[in-house]
């Protein structure tokens, strides 16, 4: 019996030792940290992969351990972040290794590839609006004009998240793009099931009875001066027009501060700060519907998180957003504030006049769409990379 697994057991390909940049998983978790935080747990249950995560960071370095999921082990060496940018901006030092411990492949979840060493090297481009938007980013995003040729350098592998952000990444960068395999990103199974939010729930939750949604941090890139800009058309020529929520972390940008600031942007809208994933999925559920008029996004996340709740979804027509709805989005032009107007009531009101078998049979499409948007399938695009990187 041994000597017939023996054989079987030389044919398996060698377990491959990789570990990710943890770091967006410390403090809230916004989209790339939500990334990484699916990403490493469809990644841990691998028979092939040995996972672990590190985390660049001086104070946040600590709760490592407490924020990977299970089957992924931490390892953490506490260092300035904003100093380690700026040697890998210019030096090829300190390699990972440090960090890391001894590895086959070392993913960069987020832009920026420390020197690698030895182990092959793959960074995820989440979108290049540091390059074509730079107006749009902060400082720190605008940092990645130099980190990333640097990261590039050392990349046997870039991931994207969409095909669109691949050809912007060939287009920007040519020959310094080595590979590129595109990882699309998914839902968790949590969304395809969520329910509307219970009576009990809206006043838990300090719900309006009827809102339309924006999901996502308050900065320019988002282009809500244009989504409030359309909602106040809206608003002043219809009487029963729904709140404005606007849902996420405070970035940058006038007109957006927390509830009960002097720095609302008008009538009919409210603003709610960041909220945790259980909380959000029952939100969006609720909502009329979930809007992105982004000026630039790498996938869109929220997108598909509304369409996989079941609720309409609006969007700008980027090609990002275009490519992760495929069709199953009211779309208007990026910018265009009377478009988005007329088709915020548009939405609304087609809503409204779905009776309950239609209403249904909506809902299921959307999810039946956004059901076959996995992390299972972003770990397969994945691991296809790190094969790539050690080849």
């Amino acid at each position: 019996m041994a000597g017939e697994s023996g054989p079987a057991l030389l044919d398996q390909p060698p377990v491959i030792r990789v570990a990710l940049d943890g770091t967006p998983l410390l403090g809230q978790r916004t989209g790339i940290g939500r990334y990484t935080e699916h990403l490493l747990t469809a990644l841990g249950d691998r028979a092939e992969l040995a996972v672990s995560a590190t985390a660049f960071s001086l104070r946040g370095a600590g709760g490592l351990r407490d924020a990977v999921p299970p089957g992924v082990r931490a390892r953490s060496l506490p260092a300035p972040a904003r100093l380690l940018r700026t040697l890998w901006s210019r030096f090829e030092f300190p390699p990972v290794r440090p960090f890391s411990g001894p590895v086959d492949v070392f993913h960069a979840t987020n832009f920026v590839l420390p020197p690698t060493g030895r182990a092959g090297g793959v960074v995820t481009i989440h979108d290049l609006a540091y390059l074509t938007r730079p107006d749009t980013v902060d400082a720190t995003s605008r940092q990645l004009v130099d980190l990333v040729p640097r990261s590039l350098a050392r990349a046997a592998v870039v991931c994207t998240p969409t095909r669109a952000v691949a050809d912007q990444v060939r287009e920007a960068y040519g020959p310094a793009v080595r590979q590129v395999v595109v990882t699309p990103l998914g839902v968790d199974p949590g969304w395809l099931s969520v329910e509307p939010p219970q009576p009990a729930d809206r006043v838990r939750l300090g719900l309006p009875p009827d809102y339309l949604l924006f999901v996502g941090t308050r900065e320019p890139r988002k282009a809500l001066d244009t989504l409030v800009a359309a909602y106040r058309h809206y608003h002043d020529s219809t009487a029963d027009a729904p709140t404005l929520l606007l849902v996420g972390a405070r970035g940058w940008g006038p007109g957006l501060g927390p509830a009960g600031s002097d720095d609302q942007p008008g009538p009919g809208v409210r603003v709610r700060d960041y909220t945790p994933a259980d909380e959000l999925r029952t939100i969006v559920a609720g909502a009329r519907a979930v809007v992105m008029p982004s000026r630039d996004e790498g996938f869109g996340l929220p997108a598909l998180e509304g369409l996989a709740a079941g609720v309409p979804v609006i969007v700008s027509d980027i090609p990002a957003l275009l490519e992760v709805t495929d069709g199953r989005a009211d779309v208007f032009p990026m910018g265009e504030i009377e478009a988005l107007a007329d088709l915020l009531g548009v939405v609304t009101e087609r809503d409204r006049g779905l009776a309950p078998g239609e209403r249904t049979a909506a809902r299921r499409a959307r999810r039946d769409f956004a059901a076959g948007w996995t992390w299972l399938r972003c770990a397969d695009a994945t691991v296809r990379a790190y094969r790539l990187a050690v080849d």
